[in-house]
Parts: C-alpha cells; sequence; structure tokens
C-alpha cells in the first residue's frame, strides 16, 4: 500500500485538501481525529495530562477544556513539549494500527493527513509528503475567523510550528491553497493523476 502523507501549517487549508481526497474515494487516516481520541477520559493520555497539567484544565463534563489547554501551551515551549511527549507516541501507535487495518484490507492508495506530520517524524510511515500553503497573512487571517483568536493568539499558534518553508524542503508536491476552491480542486486532481501515473 502507497501512503500520501497530507500536511501543512494550521490554517492552511489541509482539511479542504483531505475532504477533497476523500471524495475521490482515498481512505483517509485523520491524526488530528487520532489526537482527540487518546485524550479522551479514561483514556492513559488523558490521565497523564490531568496529573501534569491541573484539574483545572478539566470541563464541568470531564472532557479537557481543548481551547484553555492550548492556550497554556502555545506561548511556552517547555509546557508544548510536555504535551508532545505525552501525546505523540500513542498517537502514532494508533495511526500504525490503521494503516496496517487498510493494507490488510488490500488498500492500494491511503492518505495520512497529519498537521504535524514532520515535527512528530511520521514521515517514514509515508511514501510521499504533499504540504498545503497559504501565504502567512491570510493563514492569521483564517485562524482569527475559524477560532475567534486575537492577533497575537493567532500568530503565537502558526509561531508553535515549524514554518511553512521549512515544511515545504521536505515535501515532494505543494499545494497552493491561496485562492479559490476551485483553483485549489484542479491542482489537487492533477497531482492525483500525475501520482498514479508515477506508480
Amino acid at each position: 500500500m502507497r501512503v500520501i502523507g497530507l500536511t501543512g501549517g494550521i490554517a492552511t487549508g489541509k482539511s479542504t485538501v483531505s475532504r477533497m481526497l476523500a471524495e475521490k474515494g482515498l481512505p483517509i487516516v485523520d491524526a488530528d481525529l487520532i489526537a482527540r481520541e487518546v485524550v479522551e477520559p479514561g483514556k492513559p493520555a488523558y490521565r497523564e495530562i490531568v496529573q501534569t497539567f491541573g484539574g483545572e484544565i478539566l470541563q464541568a463534563d470531564g472532557t479537557l477544556n481543548r481551547k484553555l489547554l492550548g492556550k497554556l501551551v502555545f506561548g511556552d515551549p517547555a509546557r508544548l513539549q510536555t504535551l508532545n511527549q505525552i501525546t505523540h507516541p500513542r498517537i502514532r501507535e494508533e495511526i500504525e494500527g490503521r494503516l496496517q487495518a487498510l493494507r490488510d484490507k488490500g488498500t492500494e492508495l491511503a492518505v495520512l493527513d497529519a498537521p504535524l506530520l514532520i515535527e512528530a517524524n511520521l514521515q517514514p510511515l509515508v511514501d510521499e509528503v504533499w504540504v498545503v500553503t497559504c501565504p502567512r497573512e491570510l493563514q492569521i487571517k483564517r485562524l482569527q475567523e475559524r477560532d475567534n483568536l486575537s492577533v497575537p493568539e493567532a500568530e503565537a499558534r502558526i509561531k508553535a510550528q515549524m514554518p511553512l518553508e521549512e515544511k515545504i524542503k521536505y515535501a515532494q508536491r505543494v499545494i497552493d491553497n491561496s485562492r479559490d476552491i476551485a483553483h485549489t480542486r484542479r491542482q489537487v486532481q492533477e497531482l492525483l493523476r500525475s501520482y498514479l501515473l508515477c506508480q
């Protein structure tokens, strides 16, 4: 089975591209979804996070207050690293399990949708890296609108990730998501066509 590793910066439009690939019938292993699942109440990562960061990061129903946890870690590299050390090994284990399940079913091509594909060293799990990009100003604007953040909050979240220019160095293919949806869709269709032809 061949695996495309799809990544990009926060609010660059990676999820949009992921949906387009899913529409083409490709199975998507969503690392963000897995990241939420591994911190559900009762899971080992959940218990470790509460022990490390304290009960004040919980909501009334006992689930993690992700927004508050984000505020705590995105401005503090040491805390972010601590959180990543708790969650990343469990996320990777789950990703590997889901990819193997697809292999066992005889799937020929799948997508690993992972914002931290490179930072979490998940490239060994994929055959090719695709990076979704857009200009930084547009990234900030989209992030503000999507998550109702101030400019400094949006910038802090972007800064907490590897710069897009750096991610592009790891990419075999780059998707520019700075224009309309039709422009992005055309690129995805063309990239997928050329990728399949190369196999």
